[in-house]
Order: structure tokens, then sequence, then C-alpha cells
């Protein structure tokens, strides 16, 4: 007998600031600029719906909020057809977080959902590094916008 595990997107990293401070990066929008979408409509809130949008590549998502736990968790869908995405905090000694972001319920065949799941751990994997970045260091570094430079053909 097969067993058939749905492919999930998984991605962690670990950043050295608190987690009220990391928790806040990803729900406050005037932070997150810095280091994932161009611009989004409000603040992550339970029951809210709000749209991030990435100027550059003129694409945008709407997102639909769930469930926050502050400084644990959130729970949102988004894109088309809409995925769940779970984002949890993790106090660490020293004042640091670990953030960890999974992201489930890919449609299509197995191998569809396998490609859109490879995409999406690129996609959260380059995120947690920009926060890192931004968190840690101050800098703002653009991996987002660097991704799919005008120029390069899609893969």
């Amino acid at each position: 007998m097969e067993i058939r595990k749905n492919p999930t997107a998984e991605a962690g990293m670990l950043i050295r600031r608190p987690v009220a401070e990391v928790f806040e990066a990803i729900v406050d929008p005037a932070i997150t600029t810095k280091f994932w979408f161009t611009h989004g409509s409000g603040r992550l809130d339970s029951g809210k719906q709000i749209r991030w949008e990435w100027r550059m590549y003129d694409v945008s998502a709407t997102v639909d909020v769930s469930e926050i736990v502050k400084d644990k968790k959130i729970v949102m869908q988004w894109s088309e057809p809409p995925t769940i995405v779970v984002w949890t905090f993790t106090e660490m000694p020293g004042s640091a977080t670990f953030i960890e972001v999974r992201n489930f319920g890919f449609a299509g065949n197995g191998d569809e959902q396998v490609k859109e799941a490879i995409g999406s751990t690129g996609g959260f994997t380059l995120v947690l590094a920009g926060a890192k970045a931004w968190l840690e260091q101050g800098l703002t570094l653009g991996l987002i916008g660097d991704r799919h430079p005008k120029g390069v053909p899609a893969s």
C-alpha cells in the first residue's frame, strides 16, 4: 500500500531578535515591506482580509487571516487557488526567535503540487532571510525583487 503525503513547503530561520519584534515584522506591513512585498493594505488580524502587492512584478495576493495568537502563530489563506500558510514563532534563549513557515493545500496533480511546494519553499526561505537581515542588521537586501529580474526568462 502506498502512503501519499501532500507536499508541504517548509522554511525556518533563527532571528536574533525578541519574539514580539519578529511577530510584529510579519503582521505590520510598514515593517514587512522592508523585506517582502511592496505594499500591504493593513495589518494582519484574525478574521481580516488584506491585500499584499509586489509592484515590481505587477502582482498582488488577497490574504484571509483565520487565526492569530500574538507572538506565537498566524494562520492564513492566500493565492489562487487558496493555500494555507501557518507561521509559528518560538521564543529562544538570548532574546532570539525561531520562525517557521508551512504552506500546504496545493492544487493540481502530484507533479504540479510538488512544483508549487518547491517554489513556495524557495520563496519563503528568501522572505525569512530578508527578515533576518532587516531585523538583525537593518539591511534591505532586495531578495524578492532580485529573484526574478527583468530580462531573465521564466523557468
